[in-house]
C-alpha cells in the first residue's frame, strides 16, 4: 500500500488538523511527500519548519489537489468545506482529481458533504470522496487515539486503504454504512456528549454545594451508572482530570462554539428526520449562551461548568477534609 502514499495532501492546520498532519508525518513511508495548505500562513510555516522537511507548502487547496493523490481536509464548518472544494478559482475540484481519493474529516452538515461528493463524482467519475469526522478532541489528535466515523459501507473496495491511512491518526475506525453516515454518527455522538457534559457539571456542582468532595463523587460516578468518558477523561471540574482542558484554564480542547455548531446540527437533523427530542432545545440554548459569555468564549466546551456557576477553586475547601 505504500505506493498509494507517494503524495498526500492535507488542507486545514487548525487545533485538530495540525497534530493530525504531524501524526501522518511520523507514520507515512519516508518516501511520501506531504503537501499542506491553510488560510493562516503561519501554521504552514510553523509545520514546515518543525518537521524536518516532511511537508511542502502550497498556496491553495487547488495546488494541494494538483500535487497529491490523496487529499485530506479538516476545517471548522460547512462553509469552509465548500470553499476548500468548490471555490471556482482555488478549490480542490478546479484541479483534475480523476482517480484521486478525497477524505473530508470536518464535522459539518450532511447536505454540504453530499453536495461536495455529488459535484466531485459528477466532474470526475473515477474519483472518490468520503466523510470521516472524528471524536477525541485535541488530545486524541495529539496521541493518534481519535475515533473516526467513516461514511462508507463495510464492503467498500477502498475500506482497507482507508483503514490503514486513517489508522495513522486514530485508534478506532468505524465504517458507518454509506455516504454522510459518518457525519450522522458524529452529530449523534456530540449531541450525547454535550448533554453529558452539562449533566456532569450540574451533578458535581450539586455535590460540592452540598459539601461533598468532588473527587469522591467523581470516583463514585466512575464505578456507577453515571460513568462516562466526560467524567473520566474530560471532567468539567478543574483538577479532577490532570490532562483535561478544565485543569488548564479550559485552554485547547474542543471550543464551545464548535459544540454549539455540532449540537445545533444534531437538533436540525432530528427535526428533519422526525426524531423527538426532550433536551435538544434546552441543551442548545445552554451552549449558545455559554458561547456568548466573554468568560467562556473560545474555551473548551466543558467550560459549560463555569457558565453554570460551578466552583473552580474548590480544592482549598477540601484540602484538609473540610466539608
Amino acid at each position: 500500500m505504500s505506493d498509494k502514499y507517494r503524495s498526500v495532501g492535507f488542507v486545514g492546520l487548525g487545533a485538530m488538523g495540525y497534530p493530525m498532519a504531524q501524526q501522518l508525518a511520523k507514520k507515512l513511508p519516508n518516501s511520501s511527500q506531504i503537501y499542506v495548505f491553510d488560510v493562516i500562513r503561519q501554521s504552514i510555516q510553523k509545520l514546515c519548519s518543525q518537521e524536518n522537511g516532511r511537508f511542502n507548502s502550497c498556496q491553495s487547496a487547488k495546488e494541494v489537489a494538483e500535487r497529491s493523490e490523496i487529499i485530506i481536509s479538516m476545517v471548522p464548518e460547512g462553509s469552509h468545506v465548500r470553499q476548500v472544494y468548490l471555490d471556482e478559482k482555488a478549490g480542490v475540484l478546479t484541479a483534475d482529481v480523476s482517480g484521486k481519493l478525497m477524505i473530508d474529516m470536518s464535522t459539518i452538515d450532511t447536505a454540504t458533504s453530499n453536495t461536495v461528493r455529488e459535484q466531485a463524482l459528477s466532474k470526475y467519475p473515477s474519483a472518490s470522496f468520503y466523510d470521516a469526522p472524528v471524536s477525541g478532541g485535541v488530545l486524541g489528535a495529539e496521541k493518534a487515539t481519535l475515533t473516526i466515523m467513516l461514511g462508507c459501507a463495510e464492503d467498500d473496495a477502498q475500506l482497507p486503504l482507508l483503514q490503514d491511512l486513517l489508522g495513522m491518526m486514530g485508534k478506532s475506525i468505524f465504517p458507518c454504512g454509506g455516504p454522510s453516515l459518518g457525519l450522522t454518527a458524529k452529530l449523534c455522538n456530540n449531541y450525547c456528549s454535550g448533554l453529558i457534559a452539562i449533566a456532569t457539571s450540574e451533578a458535581l456542582n450539586i455535590g460540592m454545594r452540598s459539601g461533598m468532595d468532588p473527587r469522591v463523587l467523581a470516583n463514585i460516578f466512575h464505578t456507577s451508572t453515571a460513568q462516562s468518558a466526560i467524567c473520566d477523561k474530560w471532567n468539567p471540574v478543574p483538577g479532577l482530570c490532570p490532562e483535561a482542558p478544565a485543569s488548564h484554564g479550559y485552554q485547547a480542547g474542543f471550543k464551545v462554539q464548535l459544540m454549539k455548531k455540532d449540537f445545533g446540527l444534531a437538533v436540525d437533523t432530528a427535526e428533519r428526520v422526525g426524531a423527538r427530542l426532550a433536551l435538544g432545545k434546552v441543551g442548545l440554548e445552554v451552549y449558545e449562551k455559554t458561547s456568548e459569555d466573554p468568560e467562556c468564549r473560545d474555551l473548551d466546551s466543558r467550560v459549560v461548568y463555569r457558565y453554570l456557576g460551578g466552583k473552580e477553586d474548590w480544592e482549598k475547601d477540601f484540602a484538609s477534609g473540610k466539608s
